[in-house]
Formats: structure tokens, C-alpha cells, sequence
């Protein structure tokens, strides 16, 4: 089966405001980079749309280590979402979950392949996850 590292970022001017989020993949035959923008979003919204848009990517049942430097998107799916969808999408004090659209669509994409979820200390000189905070800022730029 096929491996691949999947380093993501989002990033926010505001928060609300215009926002991106940014993908570098790496697998034996190279890397792939991919971003995007949202005129109007949140940090956590383009942190859990990098996820899902770097996952969304590939197109065969592959092994992903998924390296993040959002606790949010690290501990939503390693800790929380088997409780939250227990409890019908509702948080431990009964609450909606925030962003559910987004953890949802992250839920279907995660079954496609077998993924291991990482979080590292963002801007903290880690080449990769600068490189994805950096395609999330130009995608910003770019609007």
C-alpha cells in the first residue's frame, strides 16, 4: 500500500476574515502543494479544510501520516469525534459541535485511507509545516 505525509496549515487574517489553507504532500515519487482561500472564514474552518483538501487528493486507499500544528484538528479526530458522533454531533456539555459541516466531510475522507494524525509545534522552524503556512498565506493574497 502506498505512504504518503501530508503536512497541513490554515491560516486567518482575523478571525473572523478572509482566510487559506495550505497542503504539501510528499510521497516516493515527489511533492504535491495545494491551497486555497475562503473571503470570510475562520483559523479552525481552513485548519480542517487543509485536512480534508490534502486528503481529498489522493485518489487511492493510501497509508497518510497527516502532520497538523492545529490541537483542534489533532484532538477532533484522534479524541473527540467518536463521542461527538455518539451523542449525535453534540459536545460533551451538550453543545452543537462548531464547524460540523467541515468535521464531517473530514470523517468520510479519513475511512478512504488509514490515517495517523501528528501534531506539530507551528512556527517552530519545521521546514514543512512552514512551507503548508506559507501556501495558506499566499492563497490569502491571492483571494
Amino acid at each position: 500500500m502506498n505512504k504518503v505525509a501530508i503536512y497541513t496549515d490554515g491560516a486567518c487574517r482575523g478571525n473572523p476574515g478572509p482566510g487559506g489553507w495550505g497542503v504539501l504532500l510528499r510521497f516516493s515519487e515527489g511533492e504535491k502543494m495545494l491551497s486555497g482561500a475562503d473571503a470570510n472564514t475562520t483559523n479552525n474552518r481552513m485548519e480542517l479544510m487543509a485536512a480534508i483538501k490534502g486528503l481529498e487528493s489522493i485518489d487511492v486507499t493510501t497509508h497518510i501520516d497527516l502532520y497538523t500544528d492545529s490541537q483542534y484538528v489533532q484532538k477532533g479526530m484522534s479524541e473527540w469525534l467518536s463521542g461527538w458522533k455518539r451523542r449525535g454531533w453534540k459536545t460533551s456539555t451538550n453543545q452543537p459541535v462548531k464547524n460540523v459541516d467541515l468535521w464531517k466531510l473530514l470523517d468520510e475522507q479519513t475511512k478512504r485511507h488509514h490515517v495517523t494524525w501528528h501534531w506539530l509545534k507551528g512556527h517552530n522552524g519545521h521546514i514543512e509545516n512552514d512551507r503548508a503556512d506559507a501556501l495558506a498565506r499566499e492563497a490569502i493574497d491571492r483571494g
